[in-house]
């Protein structure tokens, strides 16, 4: 199992969303509206959020688990719908889940996803 995290523009969400619904076999997502900065620091960026003096950009984090067979696919669909080919489109990241326990039955391992 695998954990992808994505950090993409807000006004992708929706693209990205659809095309993640496509994809057999991923059970779900999460989505957060976070704020941060990059290697640009936020310079230049017309919709900057000024908090103790530090520009931050609103973006929005992604989060799958999904099983090892489908990660290449989650990653490509969220690759291709985020991609505006400006600067600052966002980030992916794919870390190994260890466990994953559904609360509501006690199932462990991947059928808890």
């Amino acid at each position: 199992m695998k954990q992808i995290t994505a950090f993409i523009k807000p006004h992708k969400l929706s693209d990205v969303t659809l095309a993640l619904h496509r994809v057999e076999g991923l059970t779900g997502m999460s989505a957060a509206n976070v704020r941060g900065f990059g290697r640009g620091r936020g310079k230049g960026v017309p919709h900057t959020i000024a908090e103790n003096l530090v520009d931050y950009v609103p973006h929005v984090r992604l989060e799958a688990v999904c099983l090892d067979e489908i990660v290449e696919e989650v990653v490509e669909t969220i690759r291709r719908e985020a991609h505006t080919g400006l600067r600052g489109d966002g980030k992916i990241y794919v870390a190994p889940v260890e466990d994953a326990v559904r609360i509501s039955t006690g199932e462990r391992g991947e059928v808890a996803i």
